[in-house]
């Protein structure tokens, strides 16, 4: 524990401060004690709370109906006996196919024409140099148009050979003639269903309470109106732009010389005549297909049995009505709101005031 004077000064204090609290919490009880001698004055009871109502009996459920007696399943039906199926008939033999025939020999082909010699282009004149800035003259008229030499006649194509007529196919055998099959015996008429039990209608639903009046709104103030927008000042005009020199005219161009003619084409030199192909030979007669072997009779099915008939369905018992629900209480209407106040219209700001406007001595007198 320290012994300084700075801590002596500090505990000091707090020591007094226990001593009193002490001291004051002992007279404090005592004087509770001496109170508790006279006893307070009864509260007033309070009233008493009102009886909840009789609540109401829930209604009887009605009975349950009992369930009816599932009908007794039937047997199944004897499936028939399954009939043999019939013997396939043996398959004939495919007829021999026929010895292609050989193509002929194509025949050789020509040669082609010897192409004429091209003619050599004009020699092209020297232009005399252009000058510095030349004037543009009118244009020279166009010269006459040669005419174009006459094309050779164009031979005759050959006459192609006529082709050959095909051999008659031969006609195909009879199809056999389809047995009738057996017809299908009829199915067995349905029982009718029994009747559904009329649905009861619902109750009808209580009228909802009609709803308040909603106050109207106070009207809005109308806003101050805007000042007026300053015109702009006119645009200045463009100036007026310097007229565009003419340009210097351009000399004459020089006449270009005559276009000479070109040479005749040699005429084509004749082709040949193309020989006619070899006749082609006949084809062999295709021997006649074999008849097929008649089918068996297809055996007489069974008649099929008829289903027993089923059994009727008991009635069910009516459903019994729902119980009438209770009236719904009749709701109070809710008290009306009261009107808003009107705002206080709210005052224009003060104008600020104007400055003084300053004489020119302050400058003289601080140095500025």
């Amino acid at each position: 524990m320290t012994t300084s004077p700075k801590w002596r000064s500090v505990l000091a204090p707090a020591a007094m401060a226990a001593a009193l609290a002490a001291a004051a919490l002992a007279s404090a009880g005592t004087a509770h004690a001496q109170d508790d001698t006279t006893p307070h004055p009864p509260y007033p009871a309070q009233p008493a709370h009102p009886a909840h109502g009789a609540k109401p009996a829930y209604p009887v459920h009605p009975e349950k109906p009992a369930y009816p007696v599932h009908p007794v399943k039937p047997e199944y039906p004897v499936h028939p006996v399954k009939p043999e199926y019939p013997v396939k008939p043996v398959k004939p033999e495919y007829p021999v196919k026929p010895v292609k025939p050989e193509y002929p020999v194509k025949p050789v082909k020509p040669e082609y024409p010897v192409k004429p010699v091209k003619p050599e282009y004009p020699v092209k004149p020297e232009y005399p140099a252009k000058p510095v800035h030349p004037v543009k003259p009118e244009y020279p008229t166009k010269p006459v148009k040669p005419e174009y030499p006459a094309h050779p006649v164009k031979p005759a194509y050959p006459v192609k050979p006529v082709k050959p007529e095909y051999p008659a196919k031969p006609a195909y055998p009879a199809k056999p003639v389809k047995p009738e099959y057996p017809a299908k015996p009829a199915y067995p008429a349905k029982p009718a269903y029994p009747a559904k039990p009329v649905k009861p209608e619902y109750p009808a639903k209580p009228a909802y309470p009609a709803k308040p009046v909603k106050p109207e709104y106070p009207a809005k103030p109308a806003y101050p109106a805007k000042p007026v927008k300053p015109e702009y000042p006119a645009k200045p005009a463009y100036p007026v732009k310097p007229a565009k020199p003419a340009y210097p005219a351009k000399p004459s161009h020089p006449v270009k010389p005559m276009k000479p003619a070109y040479p005749a084409k040699p005429a084509h030199p004749v082709k040949p005549m193309k020989p006619a192909y070899p006749a082609k030979p006949a084809h062999p007669v295709k021997p006649m297909k074999p008849a097929y072997p008649a089918k068996p009779a297809h055996p007489v099915k069974p008649m099929k049995p008829a289903y027993p008939a089923k059994p009727a369905h008991p009635v069910k018992p009516m459903k019994p009505a729902y119980p009438a629900k209770p009236a719904h209480p009749v709701k109070p209407d809710y008290p009306s709101k009261p009107a808003h106040p009107v705002k206080p219209v709210k005052p224009d700001h003060p104008k600020h005031p104007s400055k003084p406007k300053h004489s020119g001595h302050e400058k003289e007198q601080h140095g500025w």
